[in-house]
């Protein structure tokens, strides 16, 4: 039995919170529904999906306690199709689910709570916090480069790394490199990955504000509270790469370059380049300019961007989506390479300091 009140507009965006992780199509019916729970004086939903889960609580007026897992989809519909202010949901003991909302009217067959499967709990953790904005920034710079396929796991997930007051957010995919770091409050050092499926959930969830996130950290989960909501997702265990070797010391050529201008030679000069005309960018480094050409079996393209360089000449051939990215990302009006030879990883850097860094394997050049 449940009987409560609460406000539509509530309701919806806690619904939409936790459809986040709800399965679309599961052998586990429960997990393509969002749980119920009115307690005291306040309504929780939560969706799990057995890797994430999210979950949403609100203010209601409850006049029967209980717990009932109402279909998602359906659920969401009619919520945010409801034209009334205010929602009035009960259940019987047979979880048939009624809504009312103005005039409005449905009845729907619900499932029991028990078919529900139990979220992961982190307990006492490691627990630290960061801001919003700091945070959403950090994984959406980085997310690009997780690794797409499984032949390394621990890869398709991003590597945290909380030490001496600063916190770090790392993705490789065999051809890139992504690395963030903000200054935060930790004294501890605390390491864990979490999968980049999670994190683009998180994104979703998070604002543009320096509100904190709290993070609770155990062996195999990570609990996010922002607000009303709190995600867990486990983490991905096994060894990451040891990053910090894979980056090249020194640099004997540095350009210095506009993000935009350069992004736009990149992008005219890949017109040829396509799925099925697959072929590396020639970039030379050259001084003060950047000349990009590529040759398919349509034809050529040939553009060229102004620097400012230092050091000698370099001839290099990059996939164009991954030297792209690399830039897109950087969130710089302005971005420094490094180079330390035609074969080595490039580097790209802010002009001040060390908040990201990107690294692009280059692609070999067949000779001209």
């Amino acid at each position: 039995m449940m009987k409560f009140t609460c406000s539509t507009a509530q309701l919806n965006q806690a619904i939409a919170n936790v459809s986040l992780a709800v399965s679309p199509k599961s052998t586990l019916p429960a997990l393509e529904g969002i749980l119920v729970t009115a307690r005291g004086k306040v309504l929780t939903l939560v969706g799990y999906n057995l890797e994430l889960g999210i979950t949403s609580t609100l203010p209601a007026k409850i006049e029967e306690e209980g717990e009932v897992v109402i279909p998602a989809k359906l659920f969401s519909e009619i919520i945010r199709k409801t034209a009334s202010d205010e929602i009035l949901l009960s259940c019987d003991q047979r979880f048939l689910v009624e809504i009312k909302g103005g005039v409005s009217e449905f009845t729907i067959l619900g499932m029991s709570p028990l078919e529900f499967p139990e979220l992961p709990t982190v307990g006492e953790g490691e627990a630290v916090s960061l801001p919003q904005d700091k945070l959403r920034s950090m994984v959406d710079q980085t997310l690009f480069a997780v690794a797409q396929n499984d032949a390394k796991p621990v890869h398709t997930g991003c590597l945290f790394l909380l030490e001496n007051g600063q916190a770090t957010v790392v993705a490789v995919d065999g051809f890139r490199l992504a690395l963030r770091r903000e200054p935060a409050e930790v004294e501890q050092t605390i390491r864990f990955v979490v999968p980049g499926k999670s994190l683009n959930e998180l994104l979703k969830l998070l604002g543009d504000n320096d509100t904190q996130v709290e993070l609770q950290v155990s062996k195999k989960h990570i609990l996010f509270t922002i607000g009303d909501t709190s995600i867990v997702s486990r983490l991905l265990e096994g060894e990451f790469l040891d990053y910090n070797a894979a980056i090249p010391k020194d640099a004997s050529t540095v350009v210095k370059v506009s993000t935009r201008g350069l992004i736009s030679s990149i992008e005219r000069t890949s017109l040829l380049i396509s799925d099925r005309l697959k072929s590396p960018l020639r970039v030379v480094f050259d001084e003060n300019l950047v000349r990009m050409s590529c040759s398919t079996t349509i034809g050529k393209a040939y553009d060229e961007c102004e620097s400012q360089s230092t050091g000698p000449r370099v001839e290099m051939g990059f996939n164009n989506r991954y030297l792209m990215d690399a830039l897109k990302n950087s969130e710089a009006d302005m971005v420094k390479m490094e180079i330390s030879g035609p074969l080595s990883p490039m580097k790209v850097l802010p002009l001040e300091g060390d908040s990201f860094l990107f690294l692009v394997l280059p692609m070999k050049l067949k000779a001209e």
